[in-house]
């Protein structure tokens, strides 16, 4: 297997979760700032010109949250649950943090970090405002959700974890107001226990 990847927000999750499954997969990074991943030999494999992409043989996975399903099936693992009902609840997250929680922080992700990092600019101070009223609101939703859970859905960790946690740990650099939600600070606390967490990207 080979994964096209950037050392950004979507790529994180699917990168760590090949390191946690130690699954074989193969690193290709791509430069972004040199818009390699517009080059017309990647837009053949994934058509929208973002990171990651999964080849695995004649199969290609795009998107960050069905590359992590995928490896865990490909590697016989329970992060992606083979019962119904977890499935179901989390793809309910998964859609939950693509247009809610996840969209807040990646806002607030790429004005504080993105837009130096590539020098594209300033934060904009409304747009800044506006995603930390919307990151609050949606912070609290899953605060309220994860008290008394260990996991996000169900006992055991999973792909939805991995993925609604991907903001987190630029919570400081992107001004989000993480302590303010002691069960999400708690929940990310038990994610920084993996290596494959706190390190997800190869070592270059």
């Amino acid at each position: 297997m080979k994964m096209y990847y950037a050392e950004v927000l979507s790529p994180r999750k699917a990168c760590a979760v090949a390191k946690y499954l130690n699954a074989p997969v193969e690193f290709v990074r791509l430069d972004l700032a040199r818009r390699e991943q517009q080059k017309p030999e990647y837009l053949v494999i994934n058509a929208s010109g973002k990171v990651p992409t999964l080849v695995d043989g004649e199969r290609i996975v795009t998107e960050a949250d069905a590359i992590m399903c995928y490896l865990s099936l490909q590697m016989g693992a329970d992060l992606w649950p083979r019962d119904d009902a977890r499935q179901l609840e989390i793809i309910g997250w998964f859609s939950w943090n693509a247009m809610h929680f996840g969209r807040a922080g990646g806002a607030l992700y790429f004005e504080n970090i993105i837009k130096p990092r590539f020098g594209i600019g300033a934060p904009d101070p409304t747009v800044v405002d506006e995603e930390l009223g919307n990151f609050r609101r949606f912070a609290t939703v899953l605060n309220d959700h994860l008290r008394g859970r260990h996991w996000l859905a169900g006992d055991t960790l999973s792909v939805a974890d991995f993925s609604l946690a991907i903001t987190l740990p630029y919570a400081a650099a992107a001004a989000m107001p993480l302590d303010e939600f002691p069960e999400m600070c708690r929940w990310h606390d038990q994610l920084n226990a993996f290596e494959a967490w706190r390190e997800p990207f190869p070592k270059r």
